[in-house]
């Protein structure tokens, strides 16, 4: 009996899935990464256990560590905005705008602090998230609100979104992002991974330009 060919529309969706699971996606997990960046454990990771998904991205910033954490406690549309493609954000309501100067005496993010993604009027109220770690000029991690109360008590989470810095000299930072997934849905990979990809590069290589004109030692508080 002979096989009945595949029709030509999903031998291309066969091609396609093919290479963006086997050649694309592991690339824009670690966009920007060395393998090292990879291998390593940074903060947030011991939030979810045995993560289904794990994207470590990275970029150098000429500038200490001191400023580029004032710009990583804007971050938020309830503080100085999320520094990634706006028109794409506002195009589905969050109402974003970017403050491109530091907010002078903004207080560090503190655990159980609400990040707002859109206006609490918006989305059902779910386009937040809360934050879960802090560790004052290190490292910021995220989780889903929905597991706030469990990670502020010491338990673990379904995700995380961490915010991390290295030092790579007295006016280098590395700026390192890790985003964590349990239980990704197929949705998460033909979509939003991609998605997270783009507006987190734009967002990462919007922080080191604002970072690396930024005055030093003169940073506002």
């Amino acid at each position: 009996m002979r096989l009945r060919a595949l029709p030509h529309g999903a031998l291309v969706i066969a091609a396609a899935s093919a290479l963006y699971g086997l050649v694309l996606r592991p690339r824009h997990l670690c966009w920007g990464a060395t393998d090292a960046d990879v291998a390593r454990r940074w903060p947030g990771d011991d939030l979810v256990v045995v993560p289904r998904t794990r994207a470590v991205r990275a970029v150098t910033v000429q500038a200490p560590v001191a400023v580029v954490w004032r710009w990583i406690m804007q971050v938020g549309r309830d503080r100085g905005g999320f520094y990634s493609y706006t028109w794409l954000e506002n195009l589905i309501g969050a109402d974003i705008h970017n403050v491109c100067r530091l907010i002078p005496g903004l207080p560090d993010r503190r655990p159980g602090d609400t990040v707002w993604m859109a206006p609490p009027d918006r989305f059902g109220g779910m386009a937040r998230m809360t934050v879960g770690v802090v560790v004052p000029e290190r490292a910021m991690v995220l989780v889903p609100p929905g597991d706030a109360e469990r990670v502020l008590s010491g338990g673990g989470a379904q995700g995380a979104w961490s915010f991390v810095l290295e030092p790579a000299g007295e006016r280098t930072t590395r700026l390192v992002m890790v985003s964590l997934a349990a239980q990704p849905r197929l949705a998460d990979r033909v979509f939003w991974e991609p998605a997270h990809l783009v507006m987190e590069r734009k967002m990462m290589l919007t922080l080191k330009a604002l970072a690396e004109r930024t005055p030093y030692p003169s940073v506002a508080r």
